[in-house]
């Protein structure tokens, strides 16, 4: 073979290769940039003279159901716009308008407090649905970690507001009609092999301040974390559940959803725990597992 024809040979190669990686890299980022209408900062209620917002992401093909999105780790959240649509890429191309909660972190509001507000929200989207093209009674959860304790914590303590207030949005309800989360905290009197637990039937270590002055007077924490576990709110109506938790995950162990599932299937409900083998705090394929948070809602969410 001579030089010439080697080297001939090796850029036809070498370009084939570069317009095969080009075409996969195009056609990646057209999959994590879905089109899309974005709407960003509504106010849906006040915490501490704060503004509590969400953003509005709309797909181009909307299938007039909606997903809130708690944007939520370590009970800590970011402020309006600063939810990269990508995240969710397979719930928008699924057709899900996401609502992007926001909420005031911790320690500047309790834990008590942020459950109360993101209640504020679930309210305040559902009486605004239809403005947005989406059914008020179709409209699921997600979040991870901390997101997925709030997510729970409306799927057990959600519901009706109060029949006779002035403001519209307090007589909504808050309760959501499916759940697709990530290794959610569920019984914080309980914490098990994490790496947040004292051993001393105190709150998890890192956030004491999350819970307010009195969370280490123990008798009053345990009250204030029985309050805030969603394993002690089962109940016979809960919205049908999907979970992903990984069995290597250190701060929030498995046995947290393993003793959940079993609580919500010992009352008849409907809950599918996925383990991730090897997966801790969060694994590089969680986006992946989005696609079948999306087949779980379009299963569920059917409104009726």
């Amino acid at each position: 073979m001579t030089l010439r024809r080697f080297f001939r040979i090796f850029l036809l190669c070498f370009a084939a290769i570069a317009t095969v990686a080009f075409l996969v890299l195009a056609l990646a980022w057209s999959y994590f940039n879905p089109s899309l209408t974005r709407t960003n900062g509504i106010v849906y209620g006040q915490r501490h003279d704060q503004d509590l917002t969400l953003d509005v992401i709309k797909p181009a093909q909307p299938n007039g159901k909606g997903v809130v999105f708690l944007v939520s780790g370590g009970w800590k959240s970011g402020r309006q716009g600063s939810f990269d649509t990508w995240i969710l890429a397979p719930l928008i191309r699924g057709g899900y308008t996401v609502f992007a909660v926001y909420h005031v972190s911790q320690p500047k509001a309790t834990v008590m407090e942020i459950v109360d507000d993101v209640n504020r929200a679930v309210r305040f989207i559902r009486t605004h649905a239809t403005e947005h093209g989406v059914a008020p009674d179709r409209l699921g959860v997600t979040g991870g970690s901390a997101g997925g304790h709030l997510s729970l914590m409306l799927a057990t303590r959600g519901g009706p507001g109060r029949p006779d207030a002035e403001n519209p949005v307090d007589r909504a309800s808050s309760a959501v009609q499916a759940v697709a989360i990530f290794f959610p905290v569920t019984d914080l009197l309980n914490l098990g092999e994490s790496t947040e637990n004292l051993g001393d039937g105190g709150p998890p270590k890192s956030f004491v301040k999350a819970f307010g002055p009195q969370s280490t007077n123990l008798p009053i924490w345990k009250e204030i974390g029985r309050e805030m576990s969603p394993i002690y709110h089962v109940k016979t109506n809960l919205p049908p559940m999907l979970i992903y938790h990984g069995d290597a995950d250190t701060l929030v162990p498995l046995d947290q959803s393993e003793r959940f599932a079993e609580k919500v299937r010992e009352v008849g409900g409907t809950l599918e725990l996925v383990v991730h083998r090897g997966g801790g705090h969060g694994w590089k394929t969680m986006i992946w597992d989005l696609r079948q948070f999306v087949a779980w809602f379009d299963r569920h969410l059917t409104g009726d």
